[in-house]
């Protein structure tokens, strides 16, 4: 099952406490205090993982805890820090902070790593130089470990494709798809057969040695039909996997048993795009005209060819099931693709902490401010 968003909470460890003991051995009659500091709690991390390719595994297990930290014990022995938590997410998820809505991270690369919820702090025994003062020399004072780092998050996956390809229900994508790739979605004779993305691994060169031919990802979404942004059909909610692409072809059907008008079904699909994303409808497009070999009135085609000419447009007929114009298309769209610059990949180290926790590493290496600080004992001088 194919599962693109999902709502998880996160609880970073609590922070364990600290103790209050003091030494006690023989021939030791001051031994002093000796309350270990509790452990610091676990952190929770999201990793990219190349290997997965959905969210179901968050669909129902929506909670996610690390360990706490041990708490401090005596003879100054400090409580061990908890493990941490890694969750793992396909290459392509969006982190999103549920409840303000800001995005958090980008997974664009495989093995990224970045933590969502920091753990607590460990407390502080009575054995810390903290407490003990040579006027307060057996202070009976400590401090309970910091709670976890507490959030709400919403993920969403954005397949990561280099062509994208659109059109009406029942245009030939899952076809086209299946010809020029070896992914093998459901193809039948009526709408909507396609009810979830779809990626193949295209070679534009297959004649050229392995490893050093140009190679490029096609991702199939589901048919759009009109009004398609107000919720007719499936809806818009698939378009948000090829907002990544580079390159749209879009796929129309110009064969005989098709009694639309196909200059009509392109303009209805371009409002479509515009209406989910101005910056979608402006990525650089290919026209293709599908199913020639059940086209015997060519009327059509020959309108959308000077259609899109007017448009200055890059246009191609193609028929999938005879392999009439493939190889010409599949060519066209990496020269495309070569002529595209490749998004730059963003370096901000900042940006690999949420925006409370670089705030919170930013406060932790700032001097301890007088709140944390002991109260004033009687003879100290301020």
């Amino acid at each position: 099952m194919f599962v693109d968003e999902a709502k998880i909470q996160v609880k970073g460890g609590d922070g364990g406490n600290g103790c209050v003991a003091f030494r006690r051995e023989k021939y030791v009659p001051r031994g002093g205090p000796s309350g270990g500091d509790g452990g610091n709690g676990g952190d929770v991390f999201l990793e990219s993982d190349p290997n997965d390719n959905t969210l179901l595994r968050y669909r129902y297990n929506r909670e996610f805890r690390a360990e706490r930290g041990r708490h401090g014990e005596g003879s100054d022995c400090h409580g061990r820090t908890g493990e941490e938590t890694v969750l793992k997410v396909p290459v392509g998820t969006v982190v999103y902070d549920a409840e303000s809505g800001e995005q958090l991270f980008d997974f664009t690369e495989p093995g990224q790593r970045f933590r969502v919820a920091r753990g607590g702090r460990g407390g502080r025994g009575n054995g810390n130089p903290r407490f003990t003062r040579p006027w307060h020399q057996a202070p009976r004072e400590h401090e309970d470990g910091h709670p976890g780092e507490e959030r709400h998050l919403r993920l969403e996956l954005k397949l990561l494709a280099d062509v994208g390809l659109v059109g009406f229900p029942n245009a030939g994508k899952s076809t086209l798809i299946s010809r020029i790739s070896a992914a093998r979605p459901k193809i039948a004779a009526y709408p909507f057969t396609t009810l979830e993305p779809h990626l193949g691994v295209v070679s534009a060169d297959p004649d050229a040695a392995p490893g050093t031919g140009r190679t490029f990802v096609v991702a199939d979404v589901p048919g759009l039909i009109e009004g398609a942004h107000e919720g007719a059909g499936l809806g818009v909610r698939f378009l948000k996997h090829i907002e990544r692409t580079r390159l749209i072809a879009h796929l129309v059907d110009t064969s005989d048993a098709n009694e639309r008008d196909p200059i009509h079904d392109f303009e209805v699909i371009e409002h479509e795009l515009e209406s989910f994303s101005p910056e979608l409808a402006k990525k650089p497009m290919i026209v293709v005209a599908t199913k020639l070999d059940a086209t015997t009135n060519r009327t059509h085609l020959d309108e959308l060819r000077d259609f899109c000419a007017k448009r200055d447009l890059e246009f191609h007929a193609i028929s999938s099931a005879t392999g009439e114009g493939i190889v010409p298309l599949v060519r066209a769209m990496a020269d495309a693709l070569d002529r595209i610059p490749k998004p730059a990949a963003k370096r901000d180290p900042a940006e690999q902490l949420p925006s409370g926790d670089h705030a919170q590493s930013k406060a932790a290496a700032a001097p301890a401010s007088a709140p944390d600080s002991l109260p004033a004992q009687r003879g100290e001088k301020r």
